[in-house]
Protein backbone atom coordinates (compact mmCIF):
# COMPACT_ATOMS: atom_id res chain seq x y z
CA UNK A 1 0.00 0.00 0.00
CA UNK A 2 1.37 3.58 -0.71
CA UNK A 3 2.42 5.82 2.08
CA UNK A 4 -0.93 8.37 3.09
CA UNK A 5 0.89 11.30 2.58
CA UNK A 6 -1.54 13.32 0.46
CA UNK A 7 -5.28 14.65 1.46
CA UNK A 8 -6.83 12.99 -1.30
CA UNK A 9 -4.98 9.63 -0.42
CA UNK A 10 -6.39 10.22 3.24
CA UNK A 11 -10.03 10.83 2.41
CA UNK A 12 -10.01 7.73 0.52
CA UNK A 13 -9.03 5.96 3.01
CA UNK A 14 -10.95 7.60 5.98
CA UNK A 15 -14.10 6.19 3.66
CA UNK A 16 -12.18 2.60 3.89
CA UNK A 17 -11.83 2.64 7.42
CA UNK A 18 -15.93 4.17 7.95
CA UNK A 19 -17.31 1.18 5.96
CA UNK A 20 -14.29 -1.65 7.93
CA UNK A 21 -15.98 0.05 11.25
CA UNK A 22 -19.57 -0.16 10.10
CA UNK A 23 -19.35 -3.75 8.92
CA UNK A 24 -17.81 -5.08 12.02
CA UNK A 25 -19.63 -2.58 14.70
CA UNK A 26 -23.05 -1.71 13.47
CA UNK A 27 -23.64 -4.88 10.88
CA UNK A 28 -23.48 -2.19 7.77
CA UNK A 29 -26.73 -0.15 8.52
CA UNK A 30 -25.33 3.04 8.36
CA UNK A 31 -25.25 4.76 5.20
CA UNK A 32 -22.10 5.80 4.39
CA UNK A 33 -21.72 10.09 5.08
CA UNK A 34 -19.53 12.55 3.84
CA UNK A 35 -16.29 12.28 5.57
CA UNK A 36 -14.09 15.70 6.00
CA UNK A 37 -11.38 16.66 6.67
CA UNK A 38 -11.52 20.15 8.37
CA UNK A 39 -9.89 22.14 11.61
CA UNK A 40 -11.94 21.23 15.15
CA UNK A 41 -10.47 23.32 17.88
CA UNK A 42 -10.66 21.90 20.83
CA UNK A 43 -12.47 18.86 19.53
CA UNK A 44 -11.01 15.82 17.30
CA UNK A 45 -14.17 15.26 15.29
CA UNK A 46 -17.65 15.99 15.10
CA UNK A 47 -20.74 14.57 13.27
CA UNK A 48 -23.49 16.58 11.92
CA UNK A 49 -27.31 16.12 12.81
CA UNK A 50 -29.00 17.26 9.81
CA UNK A 51 -29.50 14.49 6.67
CA UNK A 52 -28.73 17.24 4.26
CA UNK A 53 -25.45 18.84 5.75
CA UNK A 54 -24.09 17.76 2.27
CA UNK A 55 -26.27 17.64 -1.35
CA UNK A 56 -25.90 16.52 -4.81
CA UNK A 57 -27.69 15.67 -7.40
CA UNK A 58 -27.15 12.10 -6.35
CA UNK A 59 -29.04 12.53 -3.02
CA UNK A 60 -28.59 14.21 0.65
CA UNK A 61 -25.85 12.70 3.37
CA UNK A 62 -24.69 13.37 7.05
CA UNK A 63 -21.32 14.63 7.78
CA UNK A 64 -18.69 13.34 9.87
CA UNK A 65 -15.30 15.80 10.23
CA UNK A 66 -11.78 14.78 11.30
CA UNK A 67 -9.91 17.41 12.73
CA UNK A 68 -7.38 18.05 10.39
CA UNK A 69 -4.82 18.80 12.93
CA UNK A 70 -5.26 15.19 15.01
CA UNK A 71 -4.50 13.16 11.39
CA UNK A 72 -0.90 11.91 12.56
CA UNK A 73 -2.16 10.11 15.71
CA UNK A 74 -1.59 6.74 15.53
CA UNK A 75 -4.13 5.15 13.56
CA UNK A 76 -5.91 3.44 16.50
CA UNK A 77 -6.51 6.68 18.43
CA UNK A 78 -8.01 8.26 14.35
CA UNK A 79 -10.33 5.17 13.76
CA UNK A 80 -11.46 5.95 17.45
CA UNK A 81 -12.61 9.46 16.77
CA UNK A 82 -13.97 7.70 13.93
CA UNK A 83 -15.91 5.05 15.47
CA UNK A 84 -16.94 7.63 18.38
CA UNK A 85 -18.56 9.67 15.29
CA UNK A 86 -20.55 6.76 14.01
CA UNK A 87 -21.76 6.06 17.61
CA UNK A 88 -23.18 9.35 17.86
CA UNK A 89 -24.63 8.90 13.78
CA UNK A 90 -25.70 5.77 14.67
CA UNK A 91 -28.01 6.47 18.29
CA UNK A 92 -29.13 9.67 15.99
CA UNK A 93 -31.08 8.01 13.67
CA UNK A 94 -32.08 4.99 15.64
CA UNK A 95 -33.89 7.94 17.85
CA UNK A 96 -31.36 7.63 21.09
CA UNK A 97 -30.85 11.66 22.10
CA UNK A 98 -26.87 10.47 23.77
CA UNK A 99 -26.09 14.33 24.38
CA UNK A 100 -27.42 17.73 26.16
CA UNK A 101 -26.53 20.96 26.65
CA UNK A 102 -26.48 22.35 23.23
CA UNK A 103 -24.97 18.66 22.29
CA UNK A 104 -21.81 18.46 23.93
CA UNK A 105 -22.50 16.69 27.21
CA UNK A 106 -22.80 12.75 26.53
CA UNK A 107 -24.86 10.83 28.76
CA UNK A 108 -24.87 7.60 29.91
CA UNK A 109 -26.57 6.27 26.47
CA UNK A 110 -23.87 7.27 24.65
CA UNK A 111 -21.08 5.80 27.26
CA UNK A 112 -23.16 2.15 26.80
CA UNK A 113 -23.48 2.11 22.64
CA UNK A 114 -19.31 3.35 23.48
CA UNK A 115 -18.24 0.40 25.06
CA UNK A 116 -20.88 -1.80 22.66
CA UNK A 117 -18.74 -0.89 19.75
CA UNK A 118 -14.86 -1.35 20.91
CA UNK A 119 -14.03 2.57 23.03
CA UNK A 120 -13.06 2.94 26.31
CA UNK A 121 -14.94 5.65 27.96
CA UNK A 122 -13.71 7.94 30.47
CA UNK A 123 -15.65 10.48 32.13
CA UNK A 124 -15.21 14.38 31.94
CA UNK A 125 -16.91 16.93 34.23
CA UNK A 126 -17.81 19.43 31.36
CA UNK A 127 -18.72 17.29 28.83
CA UNK A 128 -19.64 14.13 30.36
CA UNK A 129 -18.51 10.29 28.95
CA UNK A 130 -16.67 12.09 25.62
CA UNK A 131 -13.27 11.09 26.42
CA UNK A 132 -12.87 7.60 24.03
CA UNK A 133 -9.98 5.48 23.41
CA UNK A 134 -9.35 2.28 21.92
CA UNK A 135 -9.58 -0.70 23.64
CA UNK A 136 -8.01 -3.90 22.96
CA UNK A 137 -11.48 -5.19 20.70
CA UNK A 138 -10.50 -2.39 18.49
CA UNK A 139 -6.60 -2.49 18.47
CA UNK A 140 -7.42 -6.49 17.27
CA UNK A 141 -9.29 -4.34 14.46
CA UNK A 142 -6.65 -2.01 13.82
CA UNK A 143 -4.33 -5.38 13.26
CA UNK A 144 -6.43 -7.48 11.74
CA UNK A 145 -7.41 -5.14 9.00
CA UNK A 146 -3.54 -3.70 8.83
CA UNK A 147 -4.42 -0.29 9.20
CA UNK A 148 -1.71 1.89 8.58
CA UNK A 149 -0.19 5.83 10.03
CA UNK A 150 -1.40 8.30 8.51
CA UNK A 151 1.44 10.59 7.36
CA UNK A 152 0.33 14.04 6.85
CA UNK A 153 -0.97 16.63 8.95
CA UNK A 154 -2.70 20.11 9.08
CA UNK A 155 0.05 22.58 10.83
CA UNK A 156 -1.71 24.20 13.82
CA UNK A 157 0.81 24.88 15.93
CA UNK A 158 2.09 28.27 14.55
CA UNK A 159 -0.09 31.38 15.13
CA UNK A 160 -0.81 33.04 12.55
CA UNK A 161 -2.75 36.46 11.33
CA UNK A 162 -5.25 37.54 8.37
CA UNK A 163 -6.21 41.33 8.01
CA UNK A 164 -9.49 41.89 9.40
CA UNK A 165 -9.98 38.12 10.36
CA UNK A 166 -8.48 38.27 14.06
CA UNK A 167 -5.51 35.75 14.58
CA UNK A 168 -5.80 32.02 15.28
CA UNK A 169 -3.37 30.39 17.47
CA UNK A 170 -4.24 26.88 16.39
CA UNK A 171 -5.07 24.05 18.42
CA UNK A 172 -2.14 22.94 20.01
CA UNK A 173 -2.77 19.16 18.96
CA UNK A 174 0.02 18.41 16.98
CA UNK A 175 3.16 17.84 18.40
CA UNK A 176 5.41 14.69 19.40
CA UNK A 177 3.61 11.26 18.35
CA UNK A 178 2.86 8.53 21.02
CA UNK A 179 3.85 5.40 20.40
CA UNK A 180 0.85 3.47 18.29
CA UNK A 181 -0.35 0.71 20.76
CA UNK A 182 -0.59 -2.14 17.57
CA UNK A 183 2.41 -3.59 16.72
CA UNK A 184 3.61 -6.44 14.48
CA UNK A 185 6.31 -9.09 14.71
CA UNK A 186 8.29 -10.68 12.08
CA UNK A 187 10.99 -13.58 12.45
CA UNK A 188 13.94 -12.19 10.28
CA UNK A 189 14.67 -15.73 8.95
CA UNK A 190 11.36 -16.98 7.50
CA UNK A 191 9.22 -14.27 7.52
CA UNK A 192 6.66 -15.30 10.03
CA UNK A 193 4.86 -12.68 11.55
CA UNK A 194 2.47 -12.08 14.75
CA UNK A 195 0.52 -9.42 15.74
CA UNK A 196 0.73 -7.96 19.70
CA UNK A 197 -1.18 -4.50 21.50
CA UNK A 198 1.75 -4.21 23.87
CA UNK A 199 5.42 -5.18 23.91
CA UNK A 200 5.94 -8.76 24.20
CA UNK A 201 9.15 -10.94 24.22
CA UNK A 202 8.63 -13.72 21.21
CA UNK A 203 9.77 -15.83 18.53
CA UNK A 204 9.89 -18.31 16.07
CA UNK A 205 9.48 -21.85 16.71
CA UNK A 206 10.19 -23.12 13.21
CA UNK A 207 13.07 -21.41 12.97
CA UNK A 208 14.49 -20.86 16.82
CA UNK A 209 14.45 -17.57 16.62
CA UNK A 210 13.56 -14.35 18.52
CA UNK A 211 11.03 -12.39 16.81
CA UNK A 212 11.50 -8.38 15.90
CA UNK A 213 9.36 -5.60 16.18
CA UNK A 214 8.56 -4.27 12.24
CA UNK A 215 9.38 -0.77 12.09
Amino acid sequence: MKELTTYNRVAGYLNKIFDLLNQNYFESVLSRPTITIQSTPKAYGHFSLRDDTWISKNGASYEINIGAGTLSRPIEEVAATLLHEMVHYYNHVNGIKDCSRGNTYHNRRFKESAEERGLIVRHSEKYGWSHTSPSDDLLEFVLDNDLRDILINRNEMTAFSIPGTGTHSGTGITGTRKPSSARKYICPCCGNSVRATKSVNIGCLDCNSPMILEM
